[in-house]
């Protein structure tokens, strides 16, 4: 391997020039599939201290560096050929777009001989990719490629994350360059926020009679969730998260005050009806829309971000305090008076239900009594991935961490299928925690291909599947809806044997009593663990029924 030196004279293939540009940056793994398109890069890689993680789909390969993009703040980076391949990226790549995850996806491409015409496999990738980048670019010249890599992975990492998509034709890859080295990384620190918007929400703060915190994955990514803390005990302040956010406060302190997401009014939607002034700390409109929490626009905005508000009519904030998220924390509560109100109240209604399913023995089990043992044996030692589905809104709602980026959820786009890939990620990026993905039936089907990645390259991770044959949230809006199913039942394998065929273990939910009792053997066991765990559904519209009659707790 050619060491690449500047000012010394030297001729190297292109594709070798963008694998030096990749560990330039500090890319460890490359999540894809093989084509013919990529053959060059691959065989350079072949010689690099990168690891190429071969997976089942390349939707597997996104949704990976997806959530090891999410949980590491580093981009990671996925591989796909021309044609099928690259498309096949496409959902994985919306996911860490739009939940802002740093990624960059990489595509060969047709050579730019036959571009000019119909030809064999051959889309226009980067604009495709443009509605769900924040930098969609064809290498078109080999001199461009350090440039090109350099700027992909600086927009990817910078806030608010999101994805690079890079096109790379095979002539391009297997030409020649001369004397061409990787740029310098540099990575500016986020800038201080002005002192008069430091000073004018502190005064909003201190005027507040009920203030209350809401806090979105922006505070996670910046690393501000100890600072968040000091800022809500400081000031006497409760605290609401987003999905996205889940762990940024320990579900334990007195100031926590649930999480926010639902469509319906819960516990923690009291906490918005009461409050005159939200500080919206890191948080994305995505994660939860303003006209949820703010209908008739009673609430005071206090924003605190990296970057100013997004427009909306339910979001007029009263002062955008843009910089460093850390930072501006510290110096507002510098200057706030802390508030006098006590959410207690609240408190002990969330904590009350939390535990009232805990006894529980019915089988089916109720999505309560799942969630309570799911958060007994992992929510103090493990990273659970959620898939999407009905399953999602139980976790979200109940599944409680103690610190943030130990349950991770897709909200932006709300992908199904991200669970198994995204646990494989987790291992990967934290190989001493437990990793635990949590699905539906129908999540697990669209991925399960990667338990034969997770088994190939040595990643234990513990499937439960929430089995109850069909697409339970759609059914539970449909019976909301039209009193009535339509279309939404199914069949499913023997997901004992079925996992058992890939050299994983298998384990069935015979009673409620057996769930513990197995998720602990799954920990042991320290293999690729798929639990299948039968539920009952039929809760989803009690809860409905119950939200619809909830009264605020005083």
């Amino acid at each position: 391997m050619l060491r690449m030196v500047p000012g010394e004279d030297y001729i190297v293939k292109a594709a070798e020039l963008f694998v030096r540009c990749l560990e330039n940056e500090g890319v460890e793994a490359i999540f894809g599939i093989p084509g013919e398109e990529n053959v060059d890069i691959l065989d350079v890689l072949y010689d690099s201290p990168i690891r190429f993680i071969s997976t089942r789909h390349e939707q597997g390969a996104a949704f990976i560096a997806d959530v090891y993009g999410r949980l590491t703040g580093r981009a990671g980076v996925c591989l796909a050929t021309l044609g099928p391949g690259a498309t096949n990226l496409v959902t994985g790549v919306a996911d860490a777009n739009m939940d802002h995850a740093p990624v960059v996806a990489i595509s060969g491409q047709s050579s730019t001989t036959r571009m000019h015409k119909e030809t064999h496999q051959h889309l226009d990738l980067v604009n495709l990719f443009r509605p769900i980048s924040k930098y969609s670019v064809q290498v078109i010249e080999p001199e461009t490629i350090p440039e090109v890599v350099r700027k992909a992975f600086k927009q990817a990492q910078r806030e608010k994350p999101g994805v690079s998509y890079i096109d790379l034709p095979e002539n391009i890859a297997r030409s020649e360059v001369h004397n061409l080295v990787p740029l310098a990384v540099q990575r500016p620190p986020q800038p201080l926020a002005p002192e008069a918007s430091i000073e004018r929400a502190a005064k909003i703060i201190s005027s507040a009679r009920y203030p209350l915190i809401m806090a979105g994955n922006g505070v996670i990514r910046a690393g501000a969730a100890g600072r968040l803390l000091d800022f809500a005990q400081k000031l006497n302040i409760p605290v609401a998260n987003t999905f996205m956010a889940k762990g940024v406060v320990p579900f334990s302190h007195p100031l926590w005050l649930g999480t926010v997401g639902l469509q319906a009014h819960d516990f923690v939607s009291c906490g918005f009806d009461r409050a005159d002034v939200v500080i919206a700390v890191g948080y994305d409109m995505v994660e939860y829309h303003p006209n949820r929490w703010n209908p008739d626009g009673h609430c005071r905005i206090v924003h605190i971000d990296s970057l100013p508000a997004e427009v909306d009519e339910h979001y007029i904030a009263d002062v955008e305090v843009v910089g460093s998220i850390g930072e501006s924390l510290d110096a507002v509560a510098e200057q706030s008076l802390p508030s006098t109100h006590s959410p207690a109240a609240l408190w002990l209604a969330i904590m009350n239900e939390l535990s009232a399913h805990a006894d529980d023995d019915s089988f089916p089990l109720k999505p309560q009594r799942i969630v309570w043992d799911l958060q007994r044996v992992l929510a103090s030692r493990a990273i659970v991935i959620s898939d999407v589905g009905a399953h999602k809104l139980w976790m979200a709602r109940m599944y409680q961490p103690e610190h943030p980026n130990t349950c991770i959820i897709s909200n932006g786009f709300a992908s199904m299928g991200i669970s198994v890939p995204g646990a494989i990620a987790a291992k990967l990026a934290f190989p001493d925690r437990i990793v635990a993905a949590v699905s539906g039936d129908a999540g697990f089907m669209m991925n399960s291909q990667e338990l034969e990645t997770a088994i190939r390259i040595g990643t234990p991770i513990i499937v439960v599947i929430w089995n109850d044959n069909g697409y339970g949230l759609i059914a539970w809006h449909q019976m909301r809806q039209f009193g009535r199913k339509s279309y939404v039942d199914f069949g499913n394998p023997d997901f004992v044997k079925y996992a058992e065929s890939f050299g994983a273990k298998g384990y069935r939910v015979g009673a409620a009593d057996e769930l513990i009792p197995i998720l602990q053997q799954a920990i042991a066991d320290n293999t690729v663990v798929v639990i299948d765990c039968p539920v009952d559904y039929s809760e989803n519209m009690k809860l409905t029924e119950q939200l619809g009659k909830m009264e605020c707790p005083v």
